[in-house]
């Protein structure tokens, strides 16, 4: 299976959990602003609210999206104050017609001192174990 990992990060905290994820699945962790140009069966995309959305950077990036080279995308993330982006992802996805997995991986993230430290080591583990979890 063909695997591929992009990210967007403003604080660095979902860049952590895509090198976690990406050492795990063997291949290398790039941010949104690499395009996805070889056929990948599994694209982990990386992500978190900003100002209660997805980043219009994020879903520009979903919509430029080829869904005869993405067979699906699986989610993860993390957040300091809101939960899963997964709804914003998917409603993004289906208007280019790629399948959105339903697992995905999300953790507290720090952001102006809220959930200081984190995602940690054990977050980072956790996000492997995930992408473990798809091999």
């Amino acid at each position: 299976m063909k695997y591929a990992v992009r990210y967007y990060t403003k604080t660095g905290n979902t860049k952590k959990l895509a090198e976690a994820v990406a050492r795990e699945l063997g291949v290398e962790a790039l941010p949104i602003s690499c395009p996805v140009d070889e056929r990948t069966e599994t694209l982990f995309l990386g992500n978190s609210y900003y100002a209660f959305s997805i980043d219009p950077e994020v879903r520009d990036f979903i919509r430029s999206l080829d869904k005869q080279k993405v067979g699906r995308i699986v989610n993860f993330g993390s957040a300091a104050m809101l939960n899963s982006t997964l709804k914003k992802v998917r409603a993004e996805a289906d208007r280019v017609g790629i399948p959105v997995e339903e697992r995905e991986f999300h953790c507290r993230g720090e952001f102006k001192g809220i959930h200081k430290g984190r995602p940690n080591a054990e977050d980072l583990a956790a996000a492997a174990a995930f992408a473990k979890s798809f091999l």
